[in-house]
């Protein structure tokens, strides 16, 4: 007999407001909201609910609420009911709990235990409003010599560069987990901003060739997807190795997201779950990583970057710097704290470090080894804010993935329910009815909207701290100063504590 599990979140309803117009009932894919007919009101089925608050954004007359419930069990300081409720989950199904989004875990968030110093009167700030400030960024490696023909003039040997007019990225979201229309909305913003979105591991849909030259596309374990055209159309190639939310397992799409357009796009049967590898079944070693990269980089030319994508474990900089030493002209490494459509809920919330321990490790190590100029280095997981752009370039970033932040952008609320693709958002579901929902010549202006925001607010931030260009501030921890942290955790980072002279 299975266990009855309460329900986490109380649907409450003004009687006095509520019209019974029905628009609650249309608007949950969920099935939370009904007419009874026998009272002529309508009811709600709290059961159901999983707090998107769609039904509360379009009540016409703000009838409804959604209050954190309080049937509660008997307090117990070492059986919580989350927990409890996922023994009676796994007891009643025998499967593996599945999650979305990122780790909620009550984890240290380190960016926000990390302040920015700011210039005074030996170094006087500078007014971005009035002073010249550069925010651009190149990608790839940098690590040439200085050559010049017998006419005096310089030879370029540089490799292939991703230019990006603000160091801020969209983060791999495949096409399956987000909807068509997201995916237009991440590639028209891309274009717009001169910056790129990643096409993640479910391939290129061929309406958005057109975005190629702000595109990166990924070869993950499962392959789903690459083909020649698909990697020649890209500006920039990344190997998936590792996920930050589910570090040393593969990809995973349920079945019921895979329509008619995905299976074609991803090159698999419909309605069957997608799940890739753990590893690369040509990969077990950075020889044969070496091997991939440089039979990418023939196969295109050696004219796109390829960038390689590992998760934040424990020996990240010793992976890192042979990476580095692969052939990658960048890295991109993914915080425990990063989103997915769909991970092992026990994965998700117990591997892998935070982004901010391994970005200062990773940029330490390379530096020590003199090979920090050969790659670049781009970082995701749980970035907020403008001010976490800002630390994650002093900690040694060269630029920054955004994905949640860029969905909330597009309307998520966070309900963390992507992997049973019934997204009343448009965003992280296939079917036609929700994905509609998004409108694309709004999402991706919303988009622009955020990363232009952000941009002025890095601009005014570096300007506070007397720099005026992003180069000037990658790797410059001096303008860090930590809060709350101990010993050990200023040390991983870097950094002196507030207070602390220079």
């Amino acid at each position: 007999m299975d266990t009855f599990i309460p329900a986490g979140y109380e649907v409450v309803r003004d009687a006095e407001r509520c019209t019974g117009c029905g628009v609650c009932e249309r608007q949950c894919a969920n099935g939370v909201h009904k007419f009874d007919k026998s009272t002529g009101k309508m009811i709600a089925d709290s059961n159901k609910c999983v707090n998107c608050h769609r039904c509360v954004c379009m009540c016409p007359t703000h009838a409804l609420k959604i209050v954190k419930s309080d049937d509660t069990y008997r307090l117990n300081a070492n059986w919580s009911a989350q927990t409890m409720n996922e023994v009676y989950r796994q007891a009643n199904s025998g499967g593996v709990l599945l999650s979305s989004m990122g780790n909620p875990n009550d984890y240290p968030v380190y960016f926000n235990k990390i302040l920015l110093n700011a210039s005074q009167v030996t170094n006087p700030p500078i007014d971005p409003l009035r002073e010249p400030m550069e925010t651009a960024v190149y990608l790839g490696k940098k690590d040439v010599e200085i050559k010049r023909d017998s006419q005096g003039r310089l030879i370029d040997t540089l490799a292939p560069q991703l230019k990006l007019s603000t160091p801020i990225m969209f983060s791999a979201m495949s096409y399956g987990s987000i909807s068509y229309n997201a995916h237009e909305s991440l590639a028209r913003a891309a274009e717009e901003l001169g910056i790129y979105y990643n096409t993640g591991e479910g391939g290129l849909h061929k309406d958005f060739y057109k975005y190629g030259k702000n595109t990166i596309v990924q070869v993950a374990s499962g392959r789903f997807g690459v083909h020649a055209e698909y990697l020649e159309t890209a500006a920039a190639i990344e190997i998936k190795m590792g996920q930050g939310a589910k570090p040393g397992i593969g990809g995973h799409l349920p079945g019921m997201k895979i329509s008619d357009d995905v299976s074609k796009t991803r090159m698999i049967p419909k309605g069957v779950d997608a799940i890739s590898p753990a590893p690369h079944h040509d990969i077990y070693s950075i020889e044969d990583l070496r091997q991939l990269i440089y039979t990418i980089k023939e196969a295109t030319g050696y004219k796109k970057p390829i960038i390689v994508k590992i998760a934040a474990v424990h020996n990240v900089a010793a992976i890192a710097s042979g990476v580095a030493r692969s052939g990658a002209d960048i890295i991109a490494i993914d915080g425990f704290r990063g989103g997915t459509g769909a991970a092992p809920t026990r994965i998700r919330d117990n591997v892998g470090i935070p982004i901010e321990l391994a970005l200062a490790r990773v940029d330490e190590r390379l530096r020590d080894e003199g090979i920090r100029d050969s790659v670049s280095v781009v970082v995701a997981g749980s970035v907020h804010s403008s001010a976490d752009v800002v630390k994650a370039v002093a900690l040694g970033a060269d630029a920054c993935y955004i994905g949640t932040a860029a969905l909330l952008a597009l309307g998520c609320h966070l309900c963390r329910n992507c992997h049973t693709g019934k997204c009343n958002w448009g965003i992280a579901t296939q079917r036609a009815d929700l994905v509609k929902r998004l409108n694309p010549d709004l999402g991706y202006k919303r988009l622009v909207n955020l990363i232009t925001a952000w941009t002025h607010e890095i601009k005014e931030m570096m300007g506070g701290m007397g720099i005026n260009s992003i180069e000037a501030l990658r790797g410059n921890r001096l303008m860090l100063r930590g809060v709350g942290l101990n010993e050990t955790e200023l040390k991983v980072l870097g950094i002196r504590h507030a207070g602390e002279d220079m």
